[in-house]
């Protein structure tokens, strides 16, 4: 994993009336989706994790960082209301997923369970480098927001290396699967 971080990539607005709104709309959408998910995965791994008496530590990085992206979650909730823009068909199937792999990689123990982090917040932070310039320009204040969110992600994704993410059993396996899992979810919650 390299430390550099990757520069993002200038997406030209889209053409057409309304088209615009129409990629505000898919930005919203997606990122409430993902921060529901993200919230949904934390809560997954503390209801294992944070039971064990010997888990008091990561159960406390857990809720922190459990307690960010609710935060994240919440301002989402508020744009989309203020923006008229619906929230993702699919958030019941992103609750449910994401606290089954939040549970699934924590009974495989805790460094699994910060490799589940240090994959999705790796995906996310990338995706939020995307949108922060492909609006920072048109959408200054969001794109600040966006910012601030993103180094949020990108200090979970730390701690997770931290904590041993890069050293769980099946690391590159586990790994891929989440990644490939977020950005597919990232591509359907657009639309949907």
């Amino acid at each position: 994993m390299s430390d550099k971080p990757v520069p993002p990539r200038p997406v030209p607005p889209r053409p057409g009336t309304g088209a615009r709104a129409d990629r505000l709309a898919e930005i919203l959408r997606v990122d409430h989706a993902g921060e529901l998910g993200a919230v949904s995965i934390y809560r997954g791994q503390r209801a294992v994790l944070g039971e064990a008496a010997s888990q008091v530590r990561i159960a406390g990085q857990l809720q922190e960082m459990e307690a960010h992206e609710a935060r994240h979650l919440a301002r989402f909730e508020t744009l989309l209301s203020e923006r008229r823009v619906r929230p993702t068909a699919l958030a019941p199937i992103w609750r449910l997923a994401g606290f089954a792999l939040g549970a699934g990689t924590a009974l495989m123990g805790p460094k699994a369970a910060h490799a589940c982090t240090e994959a999705v917040e790796t995906v996310i932070e990338a995706h939020y480098a995307d949108q922060i310039a492909e609006i920072a320009e048109r959408e200054p204040e969001l794109a600040k927001e966006l910012a601030a969110f993103r180094e949020e992600e990108l200090a979970h994704r730390d701690l997770a290396v931290e904590e041993g993410a890069l050293e769980a059993p099946g690391h590159r396996l586990l790994s891929g699967l989440i990644r490939a899992g977020c950005r597919v979810a990232i591509r359907v919650s657009e639309k949907l």
